[in-house]
């Protein structure tokens, strides 16, 4: 049997998801920036940074918009990190 790196086909999806995890973060970093402009507005304004109605309203959405194959579960799990995460970096 042949190593998986010599196979083409492995290191096509390779590609395909390292060219994907870039997407990824570049995703990221652009919501980051959008999320910092919005907290330097609240903090502008006196609004709180957190509101949890909107954050519930998020994963709601997401959930209901998700065509799959990632589950619903595990949907709330990435954006409940990724909420923090956006919160700790802003």
């Amino acid at each position: 049997m042949s190593a998986p790196d010599s196979d083409p086909v492995v290191r096509e999806l390779r590609e395909q998801i390292a060219a994907t995890d870039s997407e990824l973060v570049e995703t990221v970093n652009r919501r980051l920036e959008l999320v910092r402009r919005l907290k330097a507005h609240k903090d502008a304004q006196g609004f709180d940074f957190v509101d949890r109605a909107q954050e519930a309203r998020l994963l709601d959405r997401l959930a209901e918009e998700n065509p799959g194959p990632l589950s619903e579960e595990s949907l709330r799990e990435l954006y409940r990190t990724l909420l923090e995460l956006t919160k700790r970096e802003a």
